[in-house]
């Protein structure tokens, strides 16, 4: 490579020179003939194709080197062609090559994949890192899918296809609170993402997944896809909490203090709940402090005012819900019509037994039917009515047994009178009938007015719709000239 460096250099070098003496022959030259002009051109464009050949056409010696490079590459390909002529050591050094036929050999392998086996039926085989080998509780980040009909319910069998496998499990469904709290959901949102923790074999954080309802189910005629999702962690302290609430009633009331019972069952309960707050219906605040001997569960504690017998007491905590560790892989393999069923859910139960839902009375709606509560009327003693101010003292007037005279007193007109009332009712009369028949006037002067109008919008119309079918007629007319 040094040696083709300096031979282009030296031509680079005799190109300027060139360039040079051409140069100043053109300026010595200042008179002669056309002729003597044009063959100076075609030598200096003759000189000039010279030198770009020799620059990119190469010379003998570098013809010479590649030559010998395609010689010795062509040698080596012929000797790994005889020294691999038997395939064993082609395997042996360069294993097997894409799209070669190859056996494999498989141990413990159940005998009813030989007995069912389907040449006709694919098989895909590959291998698992060691991590995916243990079996553990995943938690994942998992949203209903979109085409599916129905939403999913808690701890519901699903197959999962993650990785290399096909497994059912029961998920149990939560949502992340603001504190971090994994709150357990009953049913899977309907356009939200939630969070879904199984019993299963590990895989890699970012592992993506889908769902379906059963493996093999030829009968389903809605979207099978139940739900996707991907893996957030492999945390082994997963703790998904419920609500619960936990009621009681007092049996004996002092002050502030109150003796409870009907909320737990045992000393020990009521020893974990120690320093608990508690609340009535009512509103009042309170504290669970300790536990009584007797009766079991009976406990006492603090309010803040006096509690009633009637009162209500109510406890609100969180409860950790177990996750079941149920993992049945997919074997429709191993089946002679390739067709498997798994656990089946609650709702397929109750539709093959033909069962209805159970219905709790307790869980219904009831329309609240609350009584008017009475007040006894307000009464203020004499002897109190006498040192109160005039402006705060009842003026109420005492009931009368009587009737007053002038209530039940009979009314005697005179012919003058009589004359005189009969005139003024004719006159009322007389005015209603008059108002009555402007009114009907009024009215059916309205319609005619309205349905004038709306025969003059109406031609409006016609003409604005015919004066648009007029412009866009023109339009599409320029526009199709234009094109």
């Amino acid at each position: 490579e040094a040696m083709l460096e300096d031979i282009r250099r030296e031509r680079r070098r005799r190109r300027r020179g060139e360039e040079k003496e051409g140069d100043a022959a053109k300026t010595e030259v200042t008179e002669g003939t056309e002729g003597e002009e044009k063959n100076k051109y075609q030598k200096k464009k003759e000189r000039l194709k010279a030198l770009f050949d020799d620059d990119y056409d190469g010379n003998e010696d570098e013809a010479k080197h590649f030559a010998d490079l395609q010689l010795e590459a062509d040698a080596q390909t012929r000797l790994n062609n005889e020294f691999f002529a038997d395939e064993a050591y082609r395997e042996r050094y360069e294993g097997y090559r894409p799209g070669q036929y190859v056996r494999v050999t498989l141990t413990e392998m159940p005998c009813e994949l030989i007995e069912c086996f389907d040449p006709h039926f694919p098989l895909i085989v590959g291998g698992v890192a060691s991590l995916e080998g243990q079996m553990g509780l995943l938690q994942t980040r998992t949203k209903r899918h979109r085409w599916y009909p129905k939403i999913l319910k808690n701890q519901d069998p699903i197959v999962v296809s993650l990785g290399w496998r096909r497994f059912q499990t029961r998920p149990v469904y939560s949502i992340q609170d603001h504190n971090m709290r994994q709150r357990m959901l009953k049913y899977t949102p309907e356009h939200m993402h939630c969070h879904a923790t199984f019993y299963g074999p590990l895989a890699p954080p970012n592992t993506t997944f889908i769902a379906t309802q059963g493996a093999t189910d030829k009968k389903t005629s809605s979207f099978r896809i139940v739900a996707t999702g991907v893996v957030l962690g492999l945390d082994k302290t997963i703790d998904v909490v419920k609500k619960l609430k936990l009621t009681g009633t007092p049996y004996k009331i002092f002050k502030n203090t109150a003796f409870l019972k009907g909320m737990f069952t045992s000393v020990l309960e009521v020893s974990k709940f120690e320093g608990a707050m508690i609340k009535t219906v009512s509103g009042i605040r309170g504290q669970v402090k300790r536990a009584l001997a007797a009766p079991a569960g009976a406990f006492r504690a603090s309010f803040e005012d006096k509690v009633r017998m009637s009162d209500i007491v109510f406890l609100r905590c969180w409860v950790s819900v177990e996750i079941p560790k149920f993992y049945t892989p997919v074997i429709n393999l191993l089946n002679v019509d390739k067709i498997w069923s798994g656990m089946r859910t609650v709702g397929e139960l109750r539709r093959a037994k033909g069962e209805s839902i159970p219905v709790n009375k307790d869980s219904l709606y009831k329309e609240i039917e609350r009584k008017a509560k009475l007040f006894k009327p307000l009464r203020v003693s004499k002897s109190l009515q006498k040192t109160l101010p005039f402006k705060t003292k009842p003026k109420v007037d005492n009931k009368r047994k009587k009737a007053l005279y002038m209530t039940t007193r009979a009314v005697v007109s005179e012919p003058g009178e009589k004359r005189l009332t009969s005139l003024m009712q004719q006159l009322l009369t007389a005015q209603k009938d008059s108002d009555s028949k402007k009114w009907e006037k009024k009215k059916k002067d309205n319609a005619k007015f309205l349905a004038e109008k709306a025969v003059i919008e109406g031609k409006r119309g016609e003409k604005a719709k015919e004066r648009r079918k007029t412009f866009y007629q023109k339009n599409a007319k320029r526009d199709h000239m234009d094109d």
